[in-house]
């Protein structure tokens, strides 16, 4: 614990009264306070993309930065992540599991071709994290656009009225191609949906310039307050695009709340109140207007500063109670309440002193001074569970004051704290500040200021520390073609904005880059202003002083493994045998005993994801009839639902250039011959694709077989053999092993379960109404791809689950399980055209709009690094961006542009 000694006499009406020595309480809290951070460690993580925003068909590449908490460390606690993406209707649509070295882990994510266009968003987590609020998860919304519905560019306005306690929605949707020509006269097909039921649906035509209009009425506000609305626009005969606009809000009601200082307005003491307006779709709005008191007297303006924030300074009279009258864009006019005035109180504010110390003031009225004089207050200055400052002190007439240091500051949140002599937290202040010494200064040379289409490009990068001394750093570089993907800085999810401040507060920051790029004296007044409104935080002190934390329910990953429970009964069995193997790349075979509640694990394990396992268990005395179940790592369930603020309703319109250069882009790659058309033949009603069968393992594909018979053939079966006598001609089943006539003599038909090469005899020992699907394949060409073990022919057995992480407290086969747990991502490389090589192919047009991604650029002991690539066909500006950190936790980012003619 740090304290700073230099304390000083403040107003006349503040009395400094010396600190005294920590009480009882105070150090039981402090105690406490320590033991939670130590028990509980914290972890944040960042993803570094190489770009904003995306399209169908490309690739995602990221790094993450998991780093501790405390101290801003790269993370030693866990090894593995997660990393999930997620679409509009909050379905994890893939998620990845990837190994951590020493903090640092990195990926790519495929964007399928037939996903939709929409508002999607990555979110990462560890198993370790999963104990805490999910609010603290990483979360990064960002936009998809369709290239197969790239000629579609649509523009909706919305407008709000309200009638009879209904509101009353009118979308303006305007229809264009991508060069700017009005789909003129076109019919529309539209619904409605509002809180994910359908209310409407109709249709309109487009006028001459591509407009129409559609009415939206929400019968329920009190309930109801979003939805989305599908549109589909006729281009031409049999060819129809389908969209999908988000409905962010039914209403353009602004809701103002106000924030004193320190948490109280008090009579007698002045104060400082932030206020907030926010529409209904989540976004701030510029308000202005007055604050009144009761006798009609105005007191203080009202004029946001940002983001719907700001603040104005009050001071209380007894007796009075006020009110903010407000004026919005629009001309309206309307009153909030401010908060109640207490009549006695003691509250705690700050006043910033510029870069080397902050006034910490603690001021009361006379009423709680008058009963509250002599005991103990303590201040408490915390930053991300690192005690700054503490001291205790007697009240003496009405509060004290003093200067602290900001040179003990980290870079970071600063909490501050005042407790009463019962250890009560009683007021509460969050500060920002920014260390110079934190920083990791990145310096970025290009070997030119001017390079040529196709042309090499050297790089060096350089990582010192504010006092010019070289660092061992792991950065992550991005180049783009900024023609192709124009970036608005202030909307960008960075290392900065992420780790020093989302991380730490719950609720929505609305553009928390606009805080770190091109900082000035406003900027930093705006962040103040902030804090003052946003929800706090990682702990309750509450929870804290009574020594209530939450229970650790996840463990930090260390390896991958593989656990479960094996019972008889109902009941545990201790001291089985139980056996894993796979046959997936290269067979391996693994034992292991359970304890004597019937839980088994293997660990320490290295595999990849689709590996398929078998596990097999027996009691001691090797009866087989045993129940096993196995447990499910790491994928966490969807709770927090996207922020209706960060929706967009325009999303091909917004990144139109972006699409128009993906769409050439894929066109080319196809005519090169480096991809296959996948669905992308025309735009008629473009859906997800879907497989024909759920969870098969069909080496051929879903579904393609000489038969499939389906579950609900399956259901009144007694068993296996049963219901598969006489489906196929030519193919007998004799002592439960499956043959066909074409190899009578040889060898049975191979049966696989869920991927798993199984005995021949294995038929009956599955129950079917744990069968999704068979496929039976006669021996001929579809057997083909299974080798020599296909050519008796191959029957496919798709369990209801064999998808990924089967676990079940229903064993279809007693004493052994199918099992598909989610592995170790493989990771690709990034290709970068080396057109120095007389093998790179020349004659193809270069349209990529990431240039280069690398995510281990590592600084050596000099703090140097070199990195080179080509260019592409793009002419204008590429942009450079680099961002990381070093051993002891300094983020750094810098951000440099340079010419291509």
């Amino acid at each position: 614990m740090k304290k700073i000694h230099y304390l000083f006499l403040l107003l006349a009406v503040t009395v400094f009264v010396a600190f005294v020595a920590q009480d009882d309480k105070l150090k039981q809290v402090l105690d406490n306070f320590n033991k939670f951070h130590t028990s509980h460690t914290q972890e944040k993580i960042y993803l570094h993309t190489d770009k904003p925003y995306y399209a169908t068909g490309d690739q995602i590449w990221f790094k993450a930065y998991v780093v501790d908490a405390q101290t801003m460390r790269p993370s030693v606690l866990s090894k593995i992540m997660y990393v999930d993406l997620i679409n509009q209707k909050n379905q994890v649509k893939k998620t990845l599991r990837l190994p951590l070295t020493a903090g640092f882990g990195w990926g790519n994510i495929e964007l399928a071709d037939s996903l939709k266009e929409g508002n999607y968003r990555l979110r990462a987590y560890t198993n370790w994290m999963r104990n805490f609020d999910e609010s603290f998860f990483y979360n990064q919304t960002f936009n998809v656009g369709d290239i197969r519905s790239s000629q579609l560019i649509i523009q909706t306005n919305y407008e709000f009225s309200n009638v009879d306690g209904k509101e009353l929605v009118v979308a303006k949707v305007n229809f264009k191609n991508v060069d700017g020509f009005p789909y003129a006269n076109r019919e529309v097909n539209y619904t409605v949906e509002l809180d994910g039921r359908q209310t409407e649906k109709g249709k309109v035509n487009t006028d001459d310039q591509g407009n129409t209009v559609i009415n939206i009425t929400n019968n329920k506000p009190e309930v109801i307050k979003s939805g989305v609305l599908n549109v589909a626009l006729t281009i031409s005969e049999g060819t129809i695009v389908n969209k999908l606009i988000p409905i962010k809000s039914t209403s353009n009601q602004v809701d103002v709340q106000f924030f004193p200082e320190g948490g109280d307005m008090v009579t007698q003491v002045r104060s400082k109140v932030a206020f907030k307006a926010v529409g209904t779709d989540g976004l701030g709005k510029s308000i202005s207007g007055y604050v009144q008191d009761s006798n009609g007297k105005k007191i203080a303006n009202i004029l946001t500063r940002h983001a719907g924030m700001g603040y104005f300074s009050i001071y209380p009279e007894a007796n009075l109670t006020y009110e903010a009258v407000v004026t919005f864009a629009d001309g309206t006019e309307k009153k909030f309440p401010l908060p109640a005035v207490k009549p006695e109180g003691i509250v705690l504010s700050t006043v910033d002193k510029g870069q080397d110390s902050l006034l910490l003031r603690v001021q009361a009225n006379d009423a709680y001074a008058n009963s509250h004089l002599g005991k103990n207050f303590t201040v408490l200055v915390q930053s991300s569970g690192n005690v700054i400052y503490s001291a205790v002190a007697k009240l003496s007439k009405n509060g004290f004051a003093t200067y602290l240091s900001k040179a003990q500051f980290p870079t970071g949140i600063i909490q501050l704290t005042l407790f009463n002599d019962q250890a009560q937290p009683l007021s509460e202040r969050l500060i920002f500040h920014a260390n110079t010494k934190d920083f990791l200064n990145i310096d970025i040379k290009p070997d030119k200021e001017v390079y040529a289409k196709r042309g090499k490009v050297n790089i060096a990068v350089t990582a010192k520390t504010n006092d010019n001394n070289p660092m061992v750093s792991s950065l992550s570089m991005s180049v783009i073609d900024e023609g192709k993907v124009p970036v608005k800085p202030e909307e960008e999810h960075t290392i900065l904005s992420e780790l020093l401040l989302k991380s730490d507060l719950k609720g929505y920051v609305e553009n928390p880059n606009y805080y770190f790029h091109e900082i000035d004296d406003k900027k930093k007044a705006d962040l103040d202003v902030l804090l003052m409104t946003q929800g706090w935080r990682r702990f309750n002190w509450q929870n804290i002083i009574n020594n209530a934390f939450p229970s650790l329910t996840f463990k930090p990953e260390k390896t991958l493994s593989i656990s479960g429970t094996v019972s008889n009964n109902k009941k545990p069995v201790a001291n089985g045998n139980v056996t894993v193997f796979s046959s997936t790349g290269g067979t391996f075979i693994i034992q292991a005993k359970t304890d004597e509640t019937g839980k088994f694990l293997v660990d320490s394990l290295l595999f990849p994801d689709s590996t398929k396992f078998v596990v097999q268990a027996r009691t001691i005395k090797d009866k087989k009839f045993v129940e096993i179940v196995m447990d499910e790592f790491g994928k966490h369930p969807v709770q927090k639902p996207f922020e209706k603020s960060e929706l967009s309703a325009n999303i091909n319109a917004s990144m139109s250039a972006y699409i128009k250069n993906s769409k050439s882009q894929y066109e080319e790659l196809l005519k090169n011959g480096l991809i296959t058309r996948s669905i992308m033949l025309d735009e008629v009603s473009v859906v997800e694709k879907r497989e024909k069968l759920q969870n098969s393992s069909n080496l051929n594909g879903a579904g393609n077989a000489d038969r499939v018979i389906t579950a609900e053939e399956l259901q009144n079966a007694p068993n296996l053999e049963f219901a598969l006598q006489g489906k196929v001609a030519g193919m007998m089943i004799q002592n439960g092993e499956i043959y066909f006539m074409r190899n009578m003599g040889g060898p049975p038909a191979q049966i696989i379960l869920d991927g798993i090469f199984v005995e021949p005899d294995f038929l009956n020992t599955i129950a079917p109404q744990d069968v999704e699907s068979v496929e039976i394949m006669k021996p001929g060409a579809m057997t083909a791809i299974y080798g020599g073990r296909g050519g008796s022919g191959v029957i496919v057995i798709n369990t209801k689950r064999g998808g990924g992480n089967y676990s079940s407290t229903n064993t279809y086969t007693p004493g052994l399980i199918a099992y598909q747990p989610l592995g170790f991502t493989t990771m690709k490389q990034f290709y970068v055209p080396a057109y120095d090589k007389a093998e790179t192919k020349k004659d193809m047009a270069d349209l990529r709009s990431t240039i280069y991604w690398n995510p281990t650029v590592i600084t050596d002991t000099t703090g140097n690094a070199k990195v080179n690539y080509f260019n592409a066909d793009g002419t204008g500006t590429y942009r450079v961006v680099v961002e990381g950190l070093d051993v002891y936790g300094r983020l750094g980012r810098k951000v440099i542009r340079y010419k291509v003619n």
